[in-house]
């Protein structure tokens, strides 16, 4: 096997060579027949269809391996022998000018006790029609693969029909069954006359640890939940999740009062989810159920849209409840905090991922032994990864960085080019929607800046850079896809940068504030930014074009001011229930007098008085919230969020927002 990213494909000449004796036989033959999956292949994936002799209770077989059956003598003298290998599985598959092969004999029963109909081998693969139906590339990279043990390369598969061939997915498959059958999430009733049920599929991932290797196969049965209607299978589906400006200050409060951190993971968490509703299911394929049956499900599975708000209100209720008891203080920012004579406990969730932390250990051990009565939880130790984020731990502090998922989004862009770049964007660069001409499909370029956008969690020097070319997203140009390309070669040099949360540092609010006036030419709209920082640890920040055309820059620049007093308003809260001190003012600096003079004096003329609502709230904030101070522009920190910068002065922000390498 060679792996190479520099390929050309010859597809005029096939890859194995016809035999000249029969010139009658090779001119029946495709061109590209060297892409027909061989019939030893086809063989082997009917046999691994066929059950074993006895079937368990569940209505599951244990994998196995199937020797293939042979090829007939005339198959074998085109297509070279494959009974020593296993079947090939990213193949492509035309439809061929010779006879399919005939149906193998045997049971015809699959692999998960439900018989089957009788189609020939062929068509069990490829289905009812001659041509195997691919799911498009969406996104114009391939299909992943990864690197696995000594190795090899390990492909994820598009169908049932791919992943039954193997016995390790079939074992990922089994294991989900039984998960789904110990946590009782369906009933098998008659179906009723009146009801529509929803299906289901399979659906497939190649698990890895932070540093790549392979962790395991897993498999996920999930309901086709766009097939449900409002107000007959579901009403309300809103759950909420940990926004990342909380994870940031946790981490932040955490570090500096030298707090240990750790992870503990939820498996299978929607299943434990309660459903109100009546739905009702097909069986998973190939699944063993009497004739007339289908599943009247009892606990949410993945796919429902209520699924992510039944898990919550399940696990919500059980940590609020005696014995564990968090007082639902703040629910709805998705934190738990349980105090004692003893110290403090936060407990913060997202989705199924759940980090612990508090200066109560005796606590903390009763909390990760006690859901797990409730719940299939593992303890995965101290927090080191965490939604994609690497969390190293020093005696200095946390640093925070996504070098692996750079590094992933670098392999599926594939880029050739090797240069690197000092700074995300060009100087004074001003890109509008007709620059360039349109990409024939723009669907890389959407999911490029999605990808950035996620980044954007640790990388704050990226935020103005995404802002500008996500505005094009819609109808993007080859002029916006080449500065897009600047940020990733950008990115490919600071791979390494990572965001630091001190241990030495105080923990007191400080906000900056900037806003830069009609910026855009195509509707004249203004640009602000803010970013708050927890003693030395920025954890948040914002780049947003204004919703209104401001008609000067004070009024441009008292929007953003409005914006970040809200923000530290609901940040005190948090750090009050995490037990900070938060008696003094939040100091707030900008560099505009004249939105200053608005914050702090009632004065009301005929210029302030349509920006009266965002004047008022800052003004009733200042002096028991905030306190408005001037800064210089040179060191004005929002400054680096609202526009590009020389070399210079991004290495000096970098260094005040602690970005370090």
């Amino acid at each position: 096997m060679r792996i190479s990213r520099d390929v050309v494909f010859d597809e005029s000449r096939p890859f194995y060579p016809r035999p000249s004796s029969d010139a009658s036989l090779a001119s029946l033959v495709d061109p590209l027949s060297f892409l027909i999956i061989p019939n030893t292949a086809i063989a082997h994936i009917s046999s691994c269809l066929v059950p074993s002799p006895t079937v368990p209770s569940s209505g599951v077989v244990p994998p196995s391996v199937v020797p293939p059956v042979e090829s007939s003598s005339e198959s074998s003298s085109l297509i070279p022998d494959y009974t020593a290998k296993p079947p090939v599985t990213q193949v492509y598959t035309r439809r061929s000018a010779l006879t399919p092969p005939a149906p193998s004999s045997g049971s015809s029963e699959s692999s998960f006790g439900e018989p089957l109909p009788a189609v020939s081998s062929s068509e069990q693969l490829l289905g009812r029609g001659h041509r195997s139906r691919q799911p498009v590339d969406r996104y114009g990279f391939g299909r992943v693969t990864w690197q696995g043990f000594a190795g090899t390369v390990l492909s994820k598969p598009l169908s049932y029909r791919d992943a039954i061939l193997y016995p390790e997915w079939q074992l990922a498959m089994a294991e989900e069954i039984a998960a789904l059958e110990r946590t009782g999430t369906w009933d098998l009733v008659p179906s009723p006359s009146h009801v529509r049920p929803i299906t289901c599929k399979w659906v497939y991932k190649v698990k890895t640890r932070s540093d790549g290797s392979l962790e395991r196969y897993k498999a996920r049965l999930v309901a086709r939940g766009f097939q449900q209607e409002h107000g007959r299978d579901y009403d309300e589906s809103f759950a909420p999740v940990a926004h990342m400006t909380t994870v940031r200050a946790l981490l932040a409060v955490a570090s500096v009062r030298e707090w240990s951190i750790s992870q503990l993971d939820v498996k299978n968490a929607f299943l434990n989810g309660e459903l109100r509703e009546e739905i009702y299911m097909q069986p998973p394929p190939r699944y063993s159920v009497p004739e007339g049956m289908i599943c009247r499900l009892r606990r949410s599975l993945y796919g429902l849209k209520q699924a992510p708000r039944a898990w919550f209100q399940r696990f919500a209720s059980v940590v609020t409840n005696s014995p564990v008891f968090f007082p639902p203080l703040l629910m709805i920012l998705l934190s738990f905090v349980h105090t004692s004579s003893r110290g403090r406990t936060l407990l913060l969730l997202y989705v199924d991922d759940m980090i612990i932390t508090g200066d109560d250990p005796r606590f903390i051990a009763f909390v990760k032994a006690r859901p797990s009565e409730r719940f299939l939880m593992s303890d995965l130790g101290p927090l080191r990864y965490f939604l994609g984020i690497e969390v190293s731990s020093t005696h200095d502090g946390f640093y925070l960085s996504q070098k692996k998922y750079i590094q992933g989004l670098l392999d599926r862009v594939s880029m050739t080019d090797h240069r690197t770049e000092v700074t995300p964007m060009e100087l004074n660069l001003q890109l509008s929607a007709t620059d360039g001409e349109p990409l024939d499909d723009p669907t890389r370029y959407r999911h490029i800046v999605g990808s950035l956008v996620y980044l954007g969690v640790t990388r704050p020097d990226i935020s103005y850079s995404v802002h500008i070319l996500s505005q094009f997203v819609s109808a993007p140009t080859q002029l916006h896809y080449s500065h897009l390309l600047r940020v990733l070669r950008y990115l490919r040099g600071t791979m390494s940068r990572r965001l630091f949360f001190p241990r030495s540092s105080s923990l007191q609010l400080q906000a900056y504030c900037d806003a830069t006036w009609a910026i855009d030419s195509s509707d004249h709209r203004s640009l602000f930014v803010y970013c708050v920082f927890l003693g030395g640890s920025l954890i948040a920040w914002k780049t947003k074009k204004q919703t209104a055309v401001s008609r000067s820059s004070t009024e441009a620049e008292l929007r953003p001011m409005a914006l970040v007093t809200a923000e530290v308003t609901w940040l005190r809260w948090l750090l009050a229930d995490f037990g900070v001190s938060v008696s003094i003012p939040t100091h707030l600096l900008t560099d505009k007098t004249g939105a200053i003079s608005i914050a702090r004096d009632p004065v009301k003329h005929e210029l302030t008085k349509h920006i009266g609502v965002d004047a008022y709230y800052t003004r009733a904030q200042v002096q028991n919230v905030c306190l408005i101070h001037h800064e210089f522009s040179e060191l004005q920190l929002a400054d680096f969020l609202t526009k590009a910068q020389t070399r210079d002065q991004h290495q000096f922000y970098l260094s005040k927002l602690k970005c370090a390498i």
